[in-house]
This record gives structure tokens, C-alpha cells and sequence, in this order.
């Protein structure tokens, strides 16, 4: 059984200001190109089975910089749709909202996306899991794709609820590994940088 490796890509201006990011397709910053060019030497040497890709450009983008090669775009691994939230800090949304919490309440519907629930973020990684679990029986697989989203996999791979993945903080440009031990799913690495 391989290993589920965890890419979160690098850092982009949204995710230095801690503005929620799915579907703005930001670029990332020269230090989030960085950032994924140093994942490279954690990444070379090892044989992957799959590679698969959010669509986003952030995330393709440090596939690309990680060395990454023959990558798959899979449209399940797009970040949590934020909704009305696009764009809008976690202090902004307290300051009508002081209760709110994004692993608890979901997204809101915006003007150009429904949002998502925690539960429904969880049937996304479910699918992607699903997918990758014949690739896992080859090898390694790595996954590229977004903080709030990875987080909600590693939750799911653990067998604990979507919402669960508040747990896990993942930091941006890091690689995180999910292995297993005594056939049960562990979380072996975490926010590793070079």
C-alpha cells in the first residue's frame, strides 16, 4: 500500500491576507513559486503511481515548479466553494457573524457559487479517495490542491468526519504524508518543508 501525499500549493496573495480563495484563480506570489520549487527535493526519487491536480492555476502551478510530471486535473479537488464569503477574511465574516465557523456552518451562497457545506466538501474528497484508492495499491499518490480542502481528505482518510479536518492546520508550499500502520491510516508527515 502506497503512501497519500498531501501538496498544499504555495502561497498566493489571498492566502497571505487570509482572504478565503476557491474559485479566484490567483497566481502564486514569488514566494509561493518558492515555496513549490523547494517541495521538489521531497518530491524527486520517488515513484508515483498517480498524480492528481486542482485545476486552479496555484495548484497546477506548483506541481509544475515541484516537478511534478504526467499530473491529472481532477475537478473534485477545487478548494471549498466559499460562496458569499469569496474573497472576505475569517475577521470580516465575525463582524456580522461573530459565532461563525467555516467547519460548522459551511459557506454561504454568493452571487456566482452556491458555497458548500462541511458534508459536502466530505463527498468530494469521498469521490476522490474512492478514485485513488487502485493507485494506492501501486504506490504513492500525490495530491495538489488547496489547504481547507486537503484538510477535509486527511479527516475523511482517517475515517473521522469532515469536519474533523479543523484539526489539521496545513501551512502553504508543504507536503504532508498520509501512510499507514498496522493496516489503519496514520498521518506519518506533516507540514514538511526542505
Amino acid at each position: 500500500m502506497g503512501d497519500l501525499l498531501l501538496v498544499r500549493h504555495g502561497e498566493t496573495e489571498w492566502s497571505l491576507t487570509g482572504q478565503h480563495t476557491s474559485h479566484t484563480d490567483l497566481p502564486l506570489t514569488s514566494h509561493g513559486e518558492e515555496q513549490a520549487k523547494e517541495l521538489a527535493p521531497l518530491l524527486s526519487g520517488r515513484p508515483l503511481a498517480l498524480v492528481l491536480t486542482s485545476p486552479l492555476g496555484r495548484a497546477v502551478r506548483t506541481a509544475e515548479l515541484a516537478g511534478l510530471v504526467g499530473t491529472v486535473t481532477d475537478q473534485d479537488l477545487h478548494e471549498w466553494d466559499y460562496g458569499g464569503y469569496e474573497g472576505v477574511t475569517t475577521v470580516d465574516i465575525h463582524r456580522s457573524r461573530p459565532d461563525w465557523d467555516l467547519w460548522t456552518h459551511g459557506a454561504p451562497p454568493g452571487a456566482e457559487s452556491p458555497g458548500e457545506s462541511p458534508e459536502e466538501v466530505g463527498a468530494r474528497a469521498d469521490r476522490v479517495l474512492a478514485r485513488v484508492a487502485p493507485a494506492l495499491a501501486e504506490g504513492d499518490v500525490a495530491l495538489v490542491a488547496h489547504g481547507h480542502f486537503l484538510r477535509v481528505v486527511t479527516a475523511r482518510r482517517l475515517g473521522l468526519p469532515p469536519a474533523e479536518g479543523r484539526l489539521f492546520q496545513l501551512a502553504t508550499g508543504t507536503l504532508s504524508r498520509l501512510s499507514t500502520e498496522h493496516d489503519r491510516p496514520v498521518i506519518a508527515e506533516w507540514n514538511t518543508r526542505p
